[in-house]
C-alpha cells in the first residue's frame, strides 16, 4: 500500500524536525526531490529486484524504492531512527528492518532461491571504504551497487593508473567490478550541508574477472604494500617482499611508482610471489 507524496512529505519535515543528524554516524540527509529522483533512476528498480538500502535515514530512497519492488531490506544503525522508520512504512509488508552495522552485517544471509542482491544508499562518508571492502568479500552474493559517497573517494573507485587519485581502493575494487562514475551531487542537497561534493557511483562485479589472482590474500598485501608508499619507487616500496630483478623479469619497470602500474601488473606480480617464493626476501 502506497501512500500520498502529501503524505510522504509531511513525515519527511516531522522526521526532521524531530530527529538531529548525529556526526558519530556521519549523517547528511538527501533533501532535494531532483536528486532523489535522479538517485532512483539510476538504481533503476525492478518490480523483481531484491534490494538492500544501507543507512536508510529519513527514508527519503526508501519511500521511492518500496513501490517499486519485490523485497526491500534496509540497514540502519541509528536506533533513535528505527521506530520512526517502521511507523513511516508500517503499510508496506515487503520491508524488513535491521538495526544494525552494516560494517559487520552479514549480507549472504539475505539472498533467497539464488537471487542476488542489489545494495544501494547514502553512505556516511567516514566508513566508505572499509563498507567496501567488507562488501567485496561477499560478492558472490551481489548483483550490483549503486552508492552516493564522496567525491573523492568515487575518484579513486573509477581511476585509472596514471592519475593521481589511482589507489588501494582503485586496484582491488576494479579488480572484481566494473566502476562507474555517474553523476555529481552539490553540498545543498544534503541537510546538514557536508563541506565536499558528493558523486554517484555504479558497481558491477565481473561476470569474468579479467586478470584472475591466484591468492587474493597475496594481490591484496602487494597493493596494501605498493600504496603506503606510493612517492617511492616500486623496488623501494615492495622491496619487502620482492626483489628488483624479479620486477624486471616479469617486465615489470621497478623505477615506476605505485600509481604507474596497472591492475594487470600487480596480478602479475603476486602471481610471481605464489609461484617463485624463493624470490621474495
Amino acid at each position: 500500500m502506497a501512500c500520498s507524496s502529501t503524505t510522504h512529505q509531511y513525515d519527511r519535515a516531522t522526521l526532521i524536525k524531530t530527529h538531529h543528524p548525529r556526526k558519530r554516524f556521519g549523517q547528511n540527509f538527501l533533501r532535494d526531490e531532483i536528486i532523489i529522483d535522479r538517485i532512483i533512476t539510476a538504481i533503476s528498480p525492478n518490480k523483481n529486484d531484491h534490494i538492500i538500502e544501507i543507512g536508510p535515514g529519513l527514508g527519503v530512497l526508501t519511500e521511492k524504492l518500496l513501490p517499486q519492488v519485490h523485497k526491500l531490506d534496509v540497514i540502519e544503525i541509528d536506533r533513535d531512527l528505527i521506530p520512526k522508520l517502521k511507523n513511516k512504512f508500517k503499510d508496506f509488508k515487503n520491508l524488513t528492518i535491521h538495526s544494525a552495522d552494516a560494517l559487520t552485517f552479514d549480507f549472504k544471509k539475505l539472498v533467497n532461491e539464488d537471487q542476488k542482491l542489489r545494495i544501494v544508499g547514502n553512505l556516511p562518508y567516514n566508513i566508505s571504504s572499509p563498507l567496501l571492502f567488507h562488501l567485496i568479500s561477499q560478492l558472490n552474493a551481489i548483483k550490483d551497487m549503486c552508492f552516493l559517497l564522496q567525491k573523492e573517494v568515487v575518484e579513486r573507485l573509477c581511476a585509472s593508473s596514471g592519475i593521481k587519485s589511482y589507489g588501494r581502493l582503485s586496484v582491488m575494487v576494479q579488480y572484481f567490478c566494473q566502476a562507474t562514475n555517474l553523476f555529481i551531487v552539490p553540498p545543498e542537497a544534503f541537510k546538514p550541508k557536508p563541506k565536499v561534493n558528493s558523486a554517484m557511483v555504479h558497481l558491477i562485479p565481473h561476470k569474468k574477472i579479467p586478470f584472475i589472482a591466484k591468492n587474493i590474500k597475496v594481490l591484496e598485501n602487494v597493493v596494501r604494500l605498493a600504496f603506503t608508499q606510493r612517492r617511492k619507487t616500486l623496488q623501494n616500496a615492495l622491496k619487502k617482499i620482492i626483489l628488483t630483478e624479479s620486477l624486471s623479469k616479469i617486465d615489470i619497470d621497478p623505477k615506476k611508482r605505485p600509481e604507474q602500474i596497472t591492475i594487470e601488473q600487480y596480478v602479475k606480480i603476486s602471481n610471481f610471489l605464489v609461484d617463485h617464493p624463493i624470490f621474495s626476501s
